[in-house]
């Protein structure tokens, strides 16, 4: 029990341990809650509670997007308390302003400038999660577990852009 404890407690875990946790819930989440992991979904309700307050016979809220708790919901929920509770039990859990080193080479000194460059990039992949029918965890964990070929098509493109950001965000810096 003592080893567990010790495990659960490191800032950092194995890949092939965090890997296989990871399968499990996938598993877990089929056969309990008879879905898939994906958050993108949960993000679109809560959004939908905005836009009904603001258009409250508008169809595409009450029909398409509707305002409600589903699981996506749930499990963001539960994303929020369980990373809290990792940082927590690994004794690394801080308020950040991203003011690390390397935030403020590429970015500059301000905070705000940081903050909103974060705030943009969260919408445009939310957006693109939308587009593309869902977020990573929808898309590449789920659909690499059903052995979807979009998934492992998604998986590539993925890694393919984020090497090509790096490049663009920091060049040669890093």
């Amino acid at each position: 029990m003592n080893w567990l404890k010790q495990q659960i407690n490191k800032e950092l875990w194995s890949p092939y341990v965090a890997g296989a946790l990871l399968g499990i819930v996938g598993i877990l989440t089929v056969v309990l809650a008879h879905a898939l992991l994906g958050a993108s979904g949960g993000f679109e309700n809560l959004a939908a509670y905005i836009g009904k307050a603001i258009s409250p016979n508008n169809m595409y809220f009450n029909f398409m997007m509707k305002a409600e708790i589903t699981y996506p919901v749930i499990l963001l929920v539960g994303i929020f308390f369980g990373g809290m509770l990792g940082a927590l039990s690994s004794g690394t859990f801080k308020f950040r302003t991203m003011d690390s080193e390397q935030w403020k080479k590429a970015y500059g000194k301000q905070t705000w400038k940081r903050w909103l460059l974060l705030f943009v990039g969260g919408i445009i992949v939310e957006f693109a999660a939308g587009v593309a029918g869902g977020c990573t965890s929808g898309l590449a964990i789920s659909g690499g577990m059903l052995l979807a070929p979009a998934a492992f098509l998604f998986i590539g493109g993925m890694f393919a852009s984020g090497i090509v950001t790096a490049l663009i965000v920091y060049g040669k810096k890093y």
